[in-house]
């Protein structure tokens, strides 16, 4: 079977590309307006694509209309935004903060979400979230009316107690991993793991024949 994406509409290509392009992170950013009113919102459009830089990338979906949303617009306006990584027990209170609140609006506060200081930047990050990226924005594309996609560098990570030994720079989730994003309304998590050590190149054999 082969399918023309080219040839689908948008969302029919969003449901196929969401479907076999599974598990994936999910970034639960906190941005704050130019009013001081803090955002937040899960975003799975989402990884890390360097580390010299850091670099992070979020793919960002724009209203019917074609106006960004409360996010988009909070880093296009301070090039400031912060990216909470979550673990399945904050699954439904992340799930909440995906309502369309107003703008004006604040979804930590409604949902008692509290929020600690970040080191570098503006945009608080999540008590409750075991890690956090601080980052600013390096290069926003636009690639249609409906969608962005933001280029950032990760400038402070913060984590947990005990989770990271600084040391080895080793990160230990203790079973513990964070939420995997699948589709629709389907969200897994992660319990089985296997390490695999990848080989050396094995020598030629010699024909003795």
């Amino acid at each position: 079977m082969q399918i023309d994406l080219e040839a689908l509409t948008a969302r029919d290509r969003y449901k196929l590309l969401c479907g076999v392009v599974i598990p994936r992170p999910i970034a639960w950013v906190t941005t704050i307006s130019v009013d001081g009113v803090v955002n937040v919102a899960p975003f799975s459009f989402f990884n890390v694509f360097g580390a010299d830089p850091a670099t992070v990338i979020l793919g960002l979906e724009h209203q019917a209309d074609g106006t960004p949303k409360d996010t988009t617009r909070n880093i296009d306006e301070t090039g400031e935004y912060t990216i909470n990584i979550l673990t399945p027990d904050l699954n439904d209170v992340m799930v909440a903060t995906a309502a369309r609140y107003p703008a004006n609006v604040s979804e930590a506060a409604v949902l008692d979400l509290d929020l600690c200081p970040s080191a570098k930047i503006a945009p608080p990050r999540l008590t409750c979230a075991p890690v956090a990226l601080e980052c600013r924005k390096t290069l926003a594309l636009s690639l249609s009316p409906e969608r962005s996609i933001m280029i950032g560098e990760a400038i402070t990570l913060s984590a947990r107690e005990g989770l990271i030994d600084v040391e080895r720079n080793h990160v230990n989730w203790e079973g513990h991993y964070p939420t995997a994003r699948l589709f629709g309304d389907k969200y897994a998590r992660l319990v089985e793991t296997k390490s695999m050590n990848i080989p050396p190149i094995a020598p030629k054999r010699r024909n003795t024949t």
